[in-house]
């Protein structure tokens, strides 16, 4: 699960940010660029206003494991952390998925497993900056 957004004409992969009542996106890339600040190799970020942004959207990643629907939690070499998001409790536990709170079931399993594995992007610009 990311962000992304568009500044200036580029697209970025960003994170929101509250400043002062003011949400800001970090935005990020691999190599130098004027105005973004050096944290790591290959890591230069710059904030920027959410406002100033062209479009945000927030990422997540989906795919179908033994024909039920997950998105993916995170990753680990060739495992992927998927929950299950079909809102059927009873397929959850036909699963064998670990329950980690009242509606959320999730597993590690191997990424050679999942299929229909794709992005999803939802546009959330306006919900970061009006009131």
């Amino acid at each position: 699960m990311t962000y992304r957004a568009s500044w200036a004409g580029a697209e970025y992969e960003a994170a929101p940010q509250l400043r002062e009542g003011r949400v800001w996106m970090r935005l990020r890339r691999t190599s130098p660029a004027d105005g973004f600040e050096r944290l790591e190799d290959d890591l230069y970020v710059r904030a920027v206003p959410a406002a100033e942004c062209a479009w945000v959207r927030h990422v997540i990643t989906v795919c179908m494991w033994r024909g039920a629907p997950f998105w993916v939690y995170a990753e680990r070499e060739d495992e992927l952390l998927v929950e299950y998001i079909g809102a059927q409790v009873t397929v959850a536990r036909e699963l064998d998925l670990d329950r980690i709170d009242r509606g959320v079931h999730r597993l590690w399993v191997r990424r050679a497993e999942v299929c229909e594995l794709q992005e999803v992007a939802v546009d959330v610009a306006n919900r970061l900056y009006t009131r």
